[in-house]
């Protein structure tokens, strides 16, 4: 199927999403809440585009917007510039400690007011994209808790989590920066909880917390070793060189 995205010819299958189509082409369209390794979000509403069918014109959340037939798309247009901005601005407000969504306003501009007021030190937009990525591992040891203005992720009752084991997944997928760990060599810090940290038994290099190391090895019903990539793949390396006479 062809549709058009800012003048250019551009081929996709039937249902695919307008985020990955336009990604794919070379526009930079910019998202907050989409991440390649879980389900679609589409709660920031930054990546907005216009989409033109049949003389018509609306405007569309890219990352879970199926493609259903040809259509036209802008991805700067003035509208969406416009309503860009003011998203922005409301999540400036909402999470005005957040370095990445400072760099995003600076870079497409964000609508100024003073009748909103900041929530103080504030990180989080609420995008879920953490507790996904907790679900999705298995263990579910996050949540969002309370409602309205005093919604927040946290864990349960806001106390060191049973079901927590360090991993940091949350933490790698969150786009403002809001989840906040820590390492001395020895311990990982994150929600509260100390875990202590899993080392390569032949280099030494840290490959996860022991509880990450224990879940990993229950869930697959093996011993897990206690190698990292690198020497684990020199490791078989060494066997198969042995096996075949290879020296």
């Amino acid at each position: 199927m062809e549709i058009k995205i800012n003048g250019k010819e551009c081929t996709c299958e039937k249902g695919e999403f307008l985020l990955e189509v336009a990604k794919r082409n070379g526009f930079d369209i910019p998202t907050l809440c989409h991440h390649p390794g879980l389900a679609e979000q589409g709660c920031c509403r930054v990546c907005i585009v216009e989409v033109v069918e049949n003389g018509r014109s609306k405007v569309v959340v890219s990352c879970v917007y199926p493609l259903e037939r040809p259509c036209e798309v802008f991805t700067d247009s003035e509208k969406i510039k416009e309503e860009r901005s003011v998203i922005l601005m409301l999540l400036k407000t909402r999470a005005p400690a957040s370095l990445e969504i400072q760099a995003m306003c600076d870079k497409y501009g964000v609508f100024e007011t003073s009748r909103l007021k900041p929530v103080d030190g504030e990180k989080c937009i609420l995008c879920g994209l953490c507790v996904k990525a907790c679900g999705a591992l298995g263990t579910g040891a996050i949540s969002t808790i309370n409602r309205g203005v005093t919604k927040k992720v946290a864990t349960p009752y806001e106390n060191p989590s049973n079901d927590c084991i360090g991993c940091t997944s949350c933490a790698q997928v969150c786009p403002t920066g809001a989840i906040e760990w820590s390492e001395d060599g020895e311990t990982r810090t994150i929600w509260g909880k100390n875990f202590a940290l899993a080392k390569c038994e032949s280099c030494g290099r840290i490959i996860s917390t022991e509880a990450e190391l224990r879940f990993a090895g229950e869930r697959a019903g093996v011993e897990t070793n206690s190698l990292c990539e690198s020497c684990r793949k020199k490791s078989m390396a060494d066997v198969l060189a042995h096996t075949y006479g290879i020296e």
